[in-house]
């Protein structure tokens, strides 16, 4: 598919489908669009009309247009009050137009949104996300396919001039969130710890990043009693996974991405039962699955910063050799943790991972990670919590989240729920009580860094969706590829 930006308008564009984006309580056919309406033979009218289309967030409606006219269809998308456009509006806006013209079996789409003269860059990026990420469909498992259904083969935005880079920009970003989804939604037989460590090798081979694989006799060299606990029960070795990406010149800031790599959890000999979500936890390395995504964005786009990507890849199963409850791991800051549930695993990965990001000599790090259900149970499947006692990073984040149209929400460091996870036998427990489970988390992890600004993200409810809302489909999201790499853009 071919996505390109054109100074021609609507009234002169021709081809199977023409998408026009309407503001609530603007639905009306006047200058430019009852020229357009005239052309079309009335068709706009009599479509508003029919369908009652008002132009709300979320409301789309389509008509065939007569034989001979220059336009096949004719899609209109409702983009909500005008006072409330944001940028993530046209991304929303151009998903459910591409969704609209694959199901139509349209080749040729032309699509046009009422765009400000001083945003046009940015909205041709935003347009072609939209489009992009909502036409992906994950077919590698399927025998059989839609390879012969009419595909969708150029859009052109229309009235955008050239936007060639900005269109470029908005297509290196999905390849990054494409292949996050691609990762966490693919089985546990097929994504592996060997499997995501060889995936960052490609990346490091095809865009000139450095990467360093750890072993498991290098994790224990450096005394990773934590992530190497996790994965003592299972028959796939654990990958120590470092990626990382240098500028040209001297680099404007240091950056570190660290993602939960568990690519499956079964809860140990805390078994997770029937009923509990067990057979969706290949998509428990959605942290790092992310991470990887990000890198691959992040790589094509060039920053002059420079970023650093952690993954402690590792399977949580049981066997004779499984951490038992109770046993006390020590971590590689010498830390010493009770496990007191094994499918408390992720946040003992991420220990590990976090002391070995800070020796890096980072400006800052973040993680993320699919850790806890009390996360979902706060904020649903579609805010991601985010803790952080560095105001600045939070607000970097909370920006980055914004232009990327993915939703935050900060959650409270309550330094006293660590009583929580007091242990009387070692420094701390690795699980507190039900009660304020994502924060607790969020303080354990809190425990293996000491100085650098940090902050964790919660994505256990956001990396996978139950049903297609905005530019996600149903399945892996990619959820947050789109605001790590505004955040490693950032000025600030």
């Amino acid at each position: 598919m071919q996505i390109q930006a054109t100074d021609t308008p609507k009234l002169d564009w021709r081809g199977d489908a023409l998408a026009i984006g309407l503001f609530e309580n603007a639905v009306e056919v006047t200058g430019e669009l009852a020229q357009l309406d005239e052309k079309l033979a009335g068709v706009l009218k009599e479509l508003i009309e029919e369908t009652e289309f008002e132009g709300k967030t979320g409301s789309s409606a389509v008509t065939r247009v007569g034989s001979k006219s220059p336009v096949r269809k004719v899609i209109l998308v409702g983009l909500g009050k005008s006072e409330e456009l944001t940028l993530d509006s046209f991304r929303v806006g151009a998903a459910a137009i591409a969704r609209i013209a694959k199901k139509e079996k349209c080749a040729t789409l032309g699509v046009s949104l009422p765009v400000a003269n001083d945003e046009l860059a940015a909205t041709a990026q935003v347009i072609t996300e939209g489009i992009i990420l909502a036409l992906h469909q994950d077919n590698r498992f399927k025998s059989e396919t839609e390879n012969g259904a009419p595909k969708l083969e150029t859009v052109e935005l229309l009235g955008l001039g050239n936007q060639e880079a900005a269109i470029t920009r908005g297509e290196q970003i999905c390849s990054g969130v494409i292949l996050a989804r691609e990762l966490v939604g693919a089985p546990a037989n097929s994504v592996t710890p060997q499997k995501m460590a060889e995936t960052a090798e490609a990346i490091a081979s095809e865009h000139g990043l450095t990467l360093e694989i750890l072993e498991q006799e290098d994790c224990e060299k450096l005394g990773m009693g934590a992530f190497l606990g996790v994965g003592q029960a299972s028959e796939l070795p654990p990958k120590f996974i470092h990626l990382t990406y240098k500028p040209d010149g001297t680099p404007r800031r240091k950056l570190a991405i660290v993602g939960k790599g568990v690519t499956f959890d079964s809860g140990g000999l805390n078994l997770k039962p029937s009923g509990s979500g067990i057979e969706t936890m290949k998509m428990d390395m959605g942290g790092g699955g992310a991470t990887l995504g990000a890198a691959k964005a992040i790589a094509q786009l060039k920053p002059d910063v420079e970023v650093h990507f952690i993954s402690a890849a590792t399977e949580n199963m049981i066997s004779g050799t499984a951490v038992h409850p109770g046993d006390i791991l020590k971590a590689s800051n010498g830390k010493t943790i009770e496990v007191n549930n094994t499918d408390a695993e992720g946040r003992l990965t991420l220990a590990d991972a976090l002391v070995f990001t800070e020796k890096l000599g980072v400006d800052a790090i973040v993680d993320l990670a699919t850790l806890t259900g009390a996360c979902v149970i706060a904020l649903g499947n579609d805010i991601s919590g985010f803790w952080s006692a560095d105001e600045q990073l939070a607000t970097q984040l909370k920006q980055a989240s914004e232009q990327a149209g993915e939703k935050f929400w900060q959650m409270p460091m309550e330094e006293k729920y660590f009583e929580l996870m007091k242990s009387p036998i070692a420094d701390m427990k690795n699980a507190g009580s039900r009660a304020a489970g994502s924060i607790t988390a969020a303080l354990f992890l809190k425990q293996f860094v000491q100085q650098t600004p940090w902050a964790h993200i919660d994505i256990a409810g956001t990396a996978w969706a139950d049903k297609e809302n905005g530019v996600v489909n149903e399945g892996a999201t990619g959820f947050p590829v789109r605001t790590l790499v505004n955040w490693a853009l950032s000025e600030t």
